[in-house]
C-alpha cells in the first residue's frame, strides 16, 4: 500500500500553507529552508525547500519554486471527502475566499454534497461528502 502526498510548488509556500492550515483546520508541522542545505545559493537561503502541512487528516508537502516560476494550470485537482455536510461546507467556504467557485457546493445525483473551487492560488479543489 502506498500513501499519496500532494506536493505543491508555490511562489510563497509559507503564506499559502498558512491559508490552507486556516481553511482546512490544520497546522504547518515543519519548514526547512535552503539555508539548511549544504552549499545553498545565498539568494535563495530564505526560500522554503520543504514544508509539511497536516490538514484535513492529510499530509501535504510544499516548497517555494526556485528553478522556474509557478505556472497555474488545471492538470490536477485535490479532492477532499468529508463525513459531514457541515465540515465540507465550512472548508468549501474558506477555500473560496479570494478564489472562484467553479461548481457550487450542492447535492449531486450520486447522493453526495459536492462542489469545485479554484482557490486564490490557482489550485482546484473538489470538496465532497461521503455517498449516502
Amino acid at each position: 500500500m502506498a500513501n499519496l502526498y500532494p506536493y505543491i510548488f508555490s511562489e510563497d509556500a509559507r503564506k499559502q500553507a498558512e491559508f490552507y492550515a486556516y481553511a482546512l483546520n490544520g497546522e504547518v508541522v515543519s519548514v526547512q529552508t535552503f539555508e539548511q542545505a549544504p552549499n545553498a545559493d545565498e539568494s535563495i537561503k530564505d526560500k522554503v525547500m520543504h514544508l509539511t502541512l497536516s490538514a484535513a487528516d492529510q499530509i501535504f508537502f510544499m516548497a517555494d519554486s526556485v528553478q522556474e516560476p509557478v505556472r497555474l494550470g488545471t492538470q490536477i485537482n485535490l479532492v477532499l471527502e468529508y463525513k459531514t455536510e457541515q465540515e465540507a461546507h465550512v472548508v468549501f467556504q474558506k477555500l473560496s475566499e479570494g478564489g472562484k467557485v467553479l461548481m457550487p457546493f450542492e447535492k449531486m445525483f450520486w447522493g453526495a454534497m459536492f462542489g469545485r473551487v479554484e482557490d486564490k492560488y490557482g489550485l482546484t479543489w473538489q470538496i465532497s461528502t461521503e455517498h449516502e
